[in-house]
């Protein structure tokens, strides 16, 4: 099986359409195809069903993805040694974290950073979304969960706090809520479902039974300003509504925290310019 034709087919299996593989693979719609073809016709048998919701795996399907994924995980990992003997200050690393974590404390480091090394080029993805290290979808990533996989280092960094905050505006139309109340009367901003462990049926330990949901939203970036817009009470970080004059802090004596982890994969723990990002973080965020 040709890597390439490999790499298309994998795309199709995750993506479910070619429009989409394309996109992941940044190439254009009709490579796929043709790539696909090829695939098809060397192996002599139909990989996919073709149907009005997607491209779904036929058993062949199913069973060569197998073995694609063999072949991904080989030329990931022959990657990631070579990287890892890279001593050069130059060169792109590919770094994840959330856009609240982003904003207040990593784009000036990596400022600095460039300064220092202009011929790091930095990747920056802001996800709520757990990348994937292993298939070298980021090389370090900023997590709120430490992870589990013997294949990854992670680095604790530091302990942070979200609390309840209403802009002045909402307080001054609303008023705050009664503690017991589950936020009857009120407004609130949540998280999308599944976007953070650390939302669900409540904020701050207050159930948001008898609220009304005014928006919900899938980074903490977007969160912090539909309250500073004055939609309804949210969970924010301490360090970022500490920078917005709008957020008042209600019930300061509730809050929730939650840990940081610098995660990177053990084959990358000694390329140059990744430890340089990995440092630069570090110092941003202990």
């Amino acid at each position: 099986m040709d890597w390439d034709n490999a790499r298309v087919f994998l795309a199709i299996c995750r993506q479910g359409t070619l429009r989409a593989a394309a996109a992941e693979l940044r190439v254009d719609q009709a490579t796929v195809g043709r790539r696909l073809a090829a695939l098809e016709k060397s192996l002599d048998v139909r990989l996919f069903l073709r149907t009005p919701g997607g491209y779904l795996p036929t058993p062949a399907g199913e069973r060569a993805r197998l073995g694609a994924e063999q072949m991904e995980q080989a030329a990931h990992r022959l990657q990631r040694e070579m990287q890892g003997t890279d001593r050069r200050l130059s060169g792109t690393v590919r770094l994840a974290c959330t856009d609240t974590t982003a904003t207040t404390f990593l784009i000036p480091a990596l400022a600095g950073l460039h300064r220092q090394h202009p011929d790091v080029r930095v990747v920056l993805s802001v996800s709520t979304q757990l990348t994937n290290l292993t298939r070298r979808e980021a090389d370090l990533a900023v997590r709120v969960l430490r992870p589990d996989s013997p294949d990854l280092i992670a680095r604790h960094l530091s302990r942070r706090e979200v609390g309840l905050y209403a802009s002045r505006d909402y307080l001054a139309r609303h008023g705050e809520p009664t503690p017991g109340s589950a936020f009857a009367d009120h407004d609130v901003v949540i998280y999308q479902a599944g976007v953070s462990r650390l939302h669900g049926d409540s904020l701050c330990g207050e159930p948001i039974a008898n609220a009304r949901v005014a928006m919900e939203v899938n980074t903490g970036m977007m969160l912090a300003q539909a309250v500073r817009a004055g939609l309804g009470i949210g969970e924010v970080p301490t360090h970022l509504a500490e920078s917005l004059e709008e957020l008042v802090r209600i019930w300061p004596q509730r809050s929730e925290e939650y840990d940081l982890w610098l995660v990177m994969h053990r084959d990358l723990h000694r390329t140059a310019r990744v430890r340089a990002v990995a440092d630069a973080v570090v110092d941003a965020l202990t």
